[in-house]
């Protein structure tokens, strides 16, 4: 097991240079000065423009940029805003309100979603597989942000359950109807991918072996069916923690959560490279973390499953 970690965690080293390296080449390459666009309409003066290309370290070719930057990351150095403020500061502020939200979403997709996948493969062709299967389709096939939209009209004006949009962001339950919007999409995919990976082991020979043997239905379903079941799940269940806290813009941005998607989304208006970057890279960490904790529940969900 320790050498398999070791080969991820060095597998991972090339992907993390290259996904850094990929976002500041899009991000400093696009066109456009933004050194010139802090002055908005206002002139600028080329000699306060030189200082600020110089201080932010523009004036260099690209590759010395990156190389900058990687060297002041390694010493826990995100860099700082245009607006002089450091990029460390701006993501600790915004990443505690975006992970509660991420969490919280999770939680909802993982609770739902895997107790609607369970009934519904358990019960296929049953009328409780029929709604499943509709009501997961719906949800699919409706842009987030008319599901916020929906949200916000039926809980907030009719209900009037909660504030439209939220005013506290460290208040969790003003976060709990940003959460199931945000949680809504991947719980579908959750519920839909359990019912066919349910549906196709009850067809297994270790499951009718199982049943012969006179086990009882709930030690069959507990202790076989779920744990090979859930290894495609939790494939995605991995992921999509990182896809959750990258793609809260949209939710963020419609319920006024101050979490880093709102910050993300306000720097590439703003064309704010050092905070899209620090951003972005906070985010690849997440991912490959997440990548690596799946492969290593692999062989907790499957005992077949051995790392050497």
């Amino acid at each position: 097991m320790g050498s398999y970690v070791l080969r991820r965690v060095l597998q991972m080293i090339p992907v993390f240079f290259g996904s850094t390296l990929l976002i500041f080449l899009m991000v400093y390459s696009l066109p456009g000065d933004p050194i010139v666009a802090l002055f908005g309409d206002k002139a600028a003066d080329p000699a306060q423009v030189a200082n600020l290309r110089q201080k932010y370290y523009l004036d260099q070719p690209i590759w010395k940029q990156y190389l900058h930057y990687m060297g002041n990351l390694f010493q826990g150095d995100f860099g700082t805003s245009f607006t002089g403020r450091p990029v460390s500061e701006i993501m600790a502020d915004a990443f505690p309100v975006t992970i509660r939200l991420a969490l919280m979403a999770f939680v909802f997709e993982l609770v739902v979603g895997l107790t609607l996948g369970v009934l519904s493969g358990l019960r296929r062709g049953s009328v409780v597989d029929t709604v499943v299967l509709v009501l997961t389709l719906v949800v699919i096939s409706i842009p987030v942000f008319v599901l916020a939209y929906i949200a916000q009209t039926i809980f907030a004006t009719n209900l009037g359950w909660v504030t439209p949009t939220v005013q506290d962001s460290t208040d969790l339950s003003q976060l709990i109807l940003p959460a199931i919007v945000l949680g809504s999409l991947s719980l579908a995919f959750v519920a839909r991918l359990t019912r066919t990976s349910i549906g196709e082991n009850l067809r297994a020979d270790y499951i009718r072996t199982a049943t012969a043997k006179g086990l009882p239905r709930r030690t069959i379903i507990t202790r076989h069916l779920l744990r090979n079941s859930l290894i495609p799940v939790v494939t995605f269940l991995g992921t999509d923690l990182g896809a959750l806290m990258g793609g809260a813009i949209v939710t963020e941005g419609i319920f006024n959560v101050q979490g880093i998607g709102n910050v993300l989304y306000r720097a590439i208006n703003q064309k704010e490279g050092p905070t899209v970057v620090g951003i972005v890279t906070v985010l690849v960490i997440v991912y490959l973390v997440a990548s690596l904790l799946v492969d290593l529940l692999y062989a907790v969900l499957d005992p077949r499953i051995r790392y050497a």
